[in-house]
């Protein structure tokens, strides 16, 4: 006859290793590849989530499964060691899923900015960036723009491939760093007067996005930002053209 009661404490048991393996990941997963805001604008949630899902509760209810006290100690230990090589395996791979593609850069593109994922960047084209933005960052993204186009060809080329789906910002031989555009951006970008306008009815959330900024409405502007799946607004220091804020709302 079979025994419940132990099978259900040893799969209650292989939970929560599962569990705590589980807060260990989502710690590497938000802390350090998709930090607030991308873990919404880049989906980041949703791929932690339904690998975890998978990952916690299979392993659990495969223990559940094979474990019965009438076996020999011999026999468990194999189907448990089968069990946690699956388990890890999956683990394993949906971390990596994860990581490769994260989001690594926020990009001014002439007149809005884009997060720039590693899997949307063309690797035979990486070498063509600076050298000092051949390396993805993995303690977040980081901010680039895009220098100005050397010709007129070029920007035909380049935009016909953005056309194609290769967008301009995930062209590594047109980055620079983000600071060479910061006039560029200050005058690109608009005064908060004019989202309050646009989004009278959501005044609260822009409220709330000024707050964490830590600036004054008055010290600060915006510009459109496109996203994996959406569009935000981020707010910038209106003085030195720092991302400072984000707002999830389709400005554009």
């Amino acid at each position: 006859m079979l025994n419940w009661t132990t099978r259900l404490r040893a799969a209650g048991i292989h939970l929560g290793v599962s569990a705590t393996v589980a807060a260990v990941s989502a710690l590497l997963v938000f802390w350090l590849w998709y930090p607030w805001p991308y873990r919404e604008i880049s989906s980041g949630r949703e791929l932690f989530f339904i690998v975890m899902a998978v990952d916690v509760v299979l392993g659990p209810l495969l223990t559940f499964a094979v474990f019965d006290v009438r076996k020999s100690w011999r026999h468990l230990r194999i189907d448990l060691g089968i069990i946690a090589v699956l388990q890890l395996a999956g683990l394993s791979y949906g971390l990596w899923t994860v990581f490769i593609v994260r989001p690594v850069h926020l990009v001014f593109e002439y007149s809005m900015f884009r997060v720039v994922h590693a899997s949307e960047v063309p690797a035979e084209l990486l070498p063509k960036a600076l050298p000092a933005l051949r390396a993805y960052p993995v303690l977040g993204p980081t901010a680039l723009s895009l220098r100005p186009f050397t010709s007129p060809g070029e920007q035909f080329d380049l935009t016909m491939a953005a056309m194609q789906g290769s967008v301009l910002s995930a062209q590594p031989q047109l980055w620079q760093p983000y600071e060479a555009a910061k006039f560029e951006i200050l005058s690109k970008a608009k005064t908060m007067p004019t989202l309050y306008a646009r989004f009278g009815a959501q005044k609260a959330l822009i409220d709330e996005a000024v707050r964490s900024s830590n600036k004054t409405a008055e010290g600060l502007v915006w510009l459109p930002l496109v996203g994996r799946k959406s569009f935000w607004t981020v707010l910038l220091d209106a003085q030195s053209a720092q991302p400072v804020g984000y707002v999830p709302l389709d400005s554009f």
